[in-house]
């Protein structure tokens, strides 16, 4: 053989050594588990500001699963899922609650601290002004648009509901009232798609028998005002709810009671049945009898609805969003987000961030509760506190955020 062949042969031996190596090493590409398909899995642990949570991840970890820092100069203190950005999308809003788009594209956003429902003015994308449309009502929390116009906004005070026709001169109309206020007085409300009002009304106190049995309710009326009542009961303060988009079930946020210690009662999503009891004030989470309250009095938590997912007790969970297929990654696909407000009264902070679980098609949790966006809170400081989640098809989710007046806005970067 010739000094040529036995260089080429050579090259060749050492290009097939090489790509061996590389295939022994790049990991697995993650099967998703979507619909009863298999997923190559294993199990860590993230940590966020004060608990820890064992979290199913993919062993390729996925691009869009990893949490990475904020690139808007504003918010370097937020990590997003990767694939993502996060902005400020409007500023100077003190108290920023329950936002919800109309007909031509603009937000409504209820200010309960200033009384007031402000409407940020949108073009191309981006808000050009907000000014309050609605002013001296009695702390408006709930928001819903009529999806049979997109312009009747139905607005809820502590004590009734109003319709407004937007972009009009027309009156706010009283369509509602509701019992007197407590401890709890935010009401919340949203058309479901049996296309009935569905109103949240919470506790007058922490724990207690109330005189007004609407109290620690969820109800429900039609748009005019007729035929109201009670949905559920049993819910201490279900401030938020939405409906899945794949059975049209209903799913509500729920605080727990205070005054039992860091770790009790665990804060609760529930799924939402008409006729059934979810506890309070006598049992929590898995039926678990609240001794601390009447142990005296006999109450079978056995026939009362168990929580559907349990969160750590005094996060404060608020606004919840089912994320849609179109353009969000398909490991999202069905997931729940559930902003977590944060606690007050609880020896090590916890809560200010956006938690994601995990679920299949059909509503069943496939894993642990994963953070999704945090940072707000960095060590004791706090830089905002999210309440509500619109999230919609493309990969965005506007967020608000009370503490910090803001509405941010994450979305998917170009694919």
């Amino acid at each position: 053989m010739n000094t040529r062949f036995m260089t080429a042969l050579l090259a060749i031996l050492l290009l097939i050594l090489i790509a061996g190596a590389v295939l022994l090493t790049t990991p697995r590409l993650r099967e998703v588990s979507r619909g009863g398909e298999s997923s190559v899995s294993s199990a860590t642990s993230i940590s966020s500001s004060s608990s820890t949570y064992s979290v199913a991840h993919s062993t390729s970890s996925s691009s869009s699963a990893r949490p990475v820092a904020s690139t808007s100069p504003s918010l370097p203190f937020l990590s997003v899922p990767e694939g993502f950005s996060i902005d400020v999308f409007a500023k100077g809003l003190p108290n920023a609650r329950v936002m919800v788009q109309d007909a031509f594209g603009n937000f409504w956003l209820s200010r309960p601290s200033d009384n007031a429902v402000t409407l940020l003015t949108v073009q191309e994308g981006q808000v050009v002004k907000h000014h309050d449309v609605f002013r001296d009502l009695r702390r408006p929390h709930g928001l819903a648009i009529d999806h049979q116009n997109g312009l009747d906004l139905y607005i809820v005070e502590e004590h009734r509901i109003v319709r407004a026709r937007l972009y009009s001169d027309a009156p706010l109309e009283e369509v509602a009232t509701l019992p007197g206020v407590g401890r709890h007085w935010t009401r919340t409300l949203g058309f479901g798609p049996d296309d009935r009002l569905y109103i949240s009304i919470g506790s007058t106190c922490d724990v207690c028998n109330e005189e007004d049995d609407r109290h620690g309710t969820i109800m429900s009326m039609n748009r005019d005002g007729s035929d109201l009542h009670t949905v559920a009961m049993g819910l201490r303060n279900a401030v938020f709810f939405t409906w899945s988009y794949v059975d049209g079930r209903m799913w509500a946020t729920e605080m727990g009671r205070d005054h039992v210690g860091d770790d009790l009662p665990p804060d609760e999503v529930n799924l939402i049945e008409e006729g059934k009891h979810y506890g309070w004030p006598y049992c929590y989470g898995k039926q678990i009898r609240d001794t601390r309250f009447n142990a005296w009095e006999e109450f079978d938590c056995s026939k009362t609805e168990p929580s559907k997912v349990d969160l750590q007790a005094h996060v404060a969970p608020l606004g919840l969003a089912f994320i849609p297929e179109e353009g969000w990654p398909e490991e999202y696909w069905y997931d729940l987000l559930v902003a977590e407000h944060g606690s007050w009264n609880r020896s090590t902070l916890v809560g200010y961030r956006i938690s994601r679980i995990p679920l299949d098609a059909n509503g069943n949790q496939e894993g642990p509760v994963q953070p999704f966006i945090s940072g707000w809170l960095d060590g004791a400081i706090k830089h905002g506190r999210p309440v509500g989640l619109l999230a919609e098809p493309g990969g965005i989710l506007y967020i608000t955020d009370d503490f910090s007046g803001r509405v941010y806005r994450m979305t998917r970067s170009a694919q």
